[in-house]
């Protein structure tokens, strides 16, 4: 099995055009890789290119490239209704769909098929690599590549190793992730590997001194990022993560290693129920304008 895979990763595949899956194929067209996205849905699919040139021309109004890498970088994605067309001549394929294990069980055990000779990768954040794997017949090609929103600009990916993935897959993912720019930590897989477990951790319990109402999202996101030297605080970071996210990783680790400190509090539950899901929704622990985080009135107030 290890002699099919590639030598080197040159043609990407990303599985779903969400929040997660545009990111990545932005990153990956901006580093100079050819990158075909693919989703079930045509209205999310037919939305990507122009949330992927909107994205790089961001990029070139910080300097971050010129107008010529923003047009040549554009040129390189290939949006496609099929996933056997999608998948012709991919190297590396990485899944970004919802975070059920129903649901990328199914896609890898497609992708197995159409993507014979590419390294599987999946971005869950929580979800047990191993599990995923098994509804491959190799799943020693298998392996997570867990990214950061936004993917463009935050410098770290997760490489997840389950029991099965190859030396070389762990190798093509390595020379890989270093090709995008980004730092990577490698883990081993058990439930939340190490970003989420901890992230999640300490987001949950901000969560919960907000509800007991000890502090302010404010104060408390300022206490970490003032006191702790954290960039951003776990309040703020759960609302750009997606509070739905947040939740559905909770109550994963919370039933896989019966620990009471993952039990999601009410607050989450109660402003996921309102559809109140963080910064894609314009609301959750803040209220969000554009990119600029609010404080929420009566969340925020003592």
């Amino acid at each position: 099995m290890s002699n099919d895979l590639p030598g080197e990763i040159r043609r990407v595949l990303v599985v779903g055009s969400g929040v997660m899956g545009r990111g990545i194929a932005t990153l990956c067209v901006s580093r100079g890789f050819e990158t075909a996205i693919f989703d079930p849905v045509p209205e999310a699919l037919g939305a990507t290119p122009a949330a992927v040139e909107a994205a790089l021309e961001r990029a070139r109004d910080r300097g971050k490239m010129t107008r010529e890498d923003a047009e040549a970088a554009r040129s390189r994605l290939r949006p496609s209704r099929s996933l056997a067309e999608a998948a012709v001549g991919a190297d590396l394929a990485i899944e970004a769909a919802p975070e059920s294990l129903e649901v990328k069980r199914q896609i890898f055990a497609e992708l197995d098929r159409v993507a014979a000779k590419a390294v599987l990768a999946t971005n869950t954040s929580s979800l047990s690599i191993r599990k995923i794997a098994e509804a491959t017949a190799t799943p020693g090609r298998v392996i997570g590549l867990h990214f950061f929103n936004p993917a463009p600009v935050m410098p770290l990916v997760e490489i997840v190793v389950a029991p099965e993935t190859s030396p070389e897959t762990l190798a093509a993912v390595r020379r890989f992730v270093e090709a995008l720019g980004k730092e990577a930590i490698v883990v081993r897989d058990s439930p939340g590997f190490a970003t989420s477990r901890l992230g999640v951790a300490l987001g949950l319990e901000a969560m919960r001194m907000v509800e007991e109402k000890i502090a302010t999202a404010t104060d408390i996101d300022r206490a970490m990022e003032a006191g702790y030297g954290h960039a951003m605080g776990p309040l703020k970071t759960s609302d750009l993560v997606g509070l739905d996210v947040r939740l559905a990783i909770a109550e994963a680790l919370a039933a896989e290693l019966s620990e009471e400190r993952f039990r999601p509090p009410d607050i989450l539950r109660t402003l996921v129920r309102e559809g109140k899901t963080g910064k894609k929704a314009g609301e959750g622990f803040y209220r969000w304008e554009g990119n600029v985080a609010r404080p929420t009135e009566g969340k925020d107030s003592r």
